[in-house]
């Protein structure tokens, strides 16, 4: 027999709190207590789940959570077991794949039930959709310790493309919530990420970042203010309320300034980079501006990251200790919207760098990825040239080939995407540039793509609040200084090159800084060689 008919509360998606009463999470704590805690500090919505319980067990908890929540007129969904939410009169019901289908839980709880249905796929998430879901539990985004039968693990990109398959038009159908070891470190960052188009997240659940608090209140209340504070902030290309400028002579105008204010800046440069290239990306990084530290131990990073500089890791030695050093150093950055920039060198060369571009893309959010042809087709996952060590083959692609794909991925990754070659191709997503600059001896010496990777994350440190604008700075910085270097009358080949690359690299910066380069007459502006791109 249907339940009979209630009215339904007006629901808050933001944040909603599964609980867990396994003593590894909830310790000793009184569950009753960590809820109402957690209600006070900014929770919308409540599921209560507990797979061990007696019927009865749940029924008695579940019926003084009910007392809580509705004392604040915040929803109460129970997970599964449709016998205990008819018992205590919850607002619905929560349903896995596993568990009965939403027709039949429509049924039985009436039009006026909240039913949910976690979906970790495009077609569950379609199937739910059909079948009537007032909502989706999109998951599992992270492994998670509170959780051990997952079917999959699908990260941010799996958040995106269910996210995409629930729209119509422009809008989703339902609303949408992610979870999975979702925490104050990383809730922006999944937020961004996972957005497809105007279609974001409804709001996030999670479990053990306010079940497992000794102050369910407070982890609330800091989760809601990040939920609340939009994550393009610190995320996003061009940040909300920043005009993105369009114009492409308006834009090479702002460079100048913005090599002024880096060359004055030793903005904190970290390099998690291969061994063979640290020494001469330190002394391009003190040449343009910036302090390096070389350093690969990834517990300090979470002291570095709040220095106010950014990250580069270079992949070109990716040995299981660095990969874990990588992601430790990710998810600090991370985790205080700092800038990280992310170099596949070899990505496409082997199936185990391919395979490390993956785990690093899924472990956190990169602000920059930059890379050859061949590393950013093994990024896009559609590598159709073969990568010979750290060097791309023979180029197949056109140049709208090329900049539809870098374009591409800005868009999926939600970042600023950086193909070089001859003709570097750099795009946030919406501004595609082509760059011409630059010297032969930059492709005959050592480091210099992982050198420029420096640069370029340093630029954006110093200029956030455009991060295209501040890429394209460090890129014709660094370019324009190689073109000047082979110019001299010293530089007989590369090993003279070097030398007179790193003064060149100094002395552009000082009459930049000195006011000598600033205007399109200047040392700089006579030297650019680059356009706007058609990307589609």
């Amino acid at each position: 027999m249907a339940q009979k008919s209630r009215a339904r509360l007006p629901v808050d998606w933001s944040l909603y709190l599964v609980t867990d009463s396994t003593p590894a999470i909830l310790g000793d704590k009184d569950i009753v207590e960590v809820v109402d805690q957690a209600i006070e500090g900014g929770v919308t919505i409540v599921q209560y789940r507990d797979k061990h319980a007696d019927t009865g067990v749940m029924v008695e908890i579940a019926s003084k959570l009910h007392a809580v929540t509705q004392k604040h007129n915040v929803p109460l969904l129970i997970n599964d077991r449709l016998d205990v939410c008819q018992a205590v009169g919850a607002e619905g019901i929560h349903i896995g794949q596993d568990d009965m289908g939403c027709v039949e839980a429509r049924k039985i709880l009436g039009p006026d039930a909240i039913i949910g249905v976690t979906a970790s796929s495009v077609e569950e998430a379609q199937k739910a959709i059909e079948d009537g879901a007032d909502y989706l539990g999109i998951g599992t985004t992270f492994a998670t310790p509170t959780k051990t039968d997952t079917k999959s693990i699908i990260g941010t990109r799996g958040l995106q493309e269910i996210l995409a398959a629930c729209a119509t038009g422009t809008e989703k159908t339902v609303p949408c919530v992610a979870i999975g070891s979702i925490n104050a470190s990383n809730v922006q960052r999944v937020l961004h990420q996972s957005a497809h188009g105007s279609n974001r997240l409804n709001g996030v659940a999670v479990v053990s970042a306010i079940m497992a608090s000794m102050d369910p209140q407070a982890s609330a209340r800091s989760l809601l203010d990040l939920i609340k504070t939009a994550p393009e902030k610190f995320y996003a290309a061009v940040p909300p309320n920043t005009a993105r400028i369009t114009d492409f002579a308006n834009l090479i105008a702002q460079i100048p300034y913005i090599i002024k204010a880096h060359v004055s800046s030793s903005v904190l440069c970290h390099n998690m980079t291969n061994t063979v290239v640290q020494n001469f990306a330190a002394n391009v990084c003190l040449a343009t501006g910036s302090s390096p530290i070389m350093s690969e131990n990834g517990p300090e990073a979470p002291d570095l990251a709040r220095l106010g500089g950014a990250l580069v890791i270079n992949m070109g030695t990716a040995t299981p200790d660095k990969m874990n050093a990588f992601t430790a150093g990710l998810r600090a950055y991370n985790a205080v919207g700092a800038p990280v920039l992310f170099d596949p060198v070899g990505g496409g060369a082997t199936a185990v760098r391919r395979d490390a571009v993956k785990t690093l893309l899924a472990a956190g959010f990169f602000s920059v990825i930059k890379g050859n042809e061949s590393e950013i087709g093994a990024v896009a996952g559609t590598s159709t040239t073969r990568q010979r060590g750290v060097d791309s083959g023979p180029s197949v692609s056109t140049a709208e080939e090329k900049a539809k794909l870098v374009k591409a991925i800005a868009l999926r990754e939600h970042c600023v995407v950086l193909m070089t070659g001859k003709t570097d191709y750099l795009s946030d997503g919406e501004r595609t540039v082509a760059i011409e600059n630059g010297s032969q001896y930059l492709g005959k010496i050592t480091g210099s793509g992982c050198a420029l990777g420096s640069v370029i994350a340093s630029y954006v440190a110093v200029h956030p609040q455009d991060k295209l604008l501040a890429a394209l700075a460090g890129i014709l910085h660094y370019e324009i200084a190689a073109e000047r270097a082979e110019a001299r009358q010293d530089c007989r080949g590369p090993g003279s090159f070097i030398p007179a690359f790193l003064d060149e690299l100094y002395l552009l910066g000082q009459e930049i800084k000195d006011g000598r380069g600033i205007g399109s007459n200047g040392p700089f502006g006579r030297h650019v060689k680059a356009q706007m791109a058609t990307a589609g």
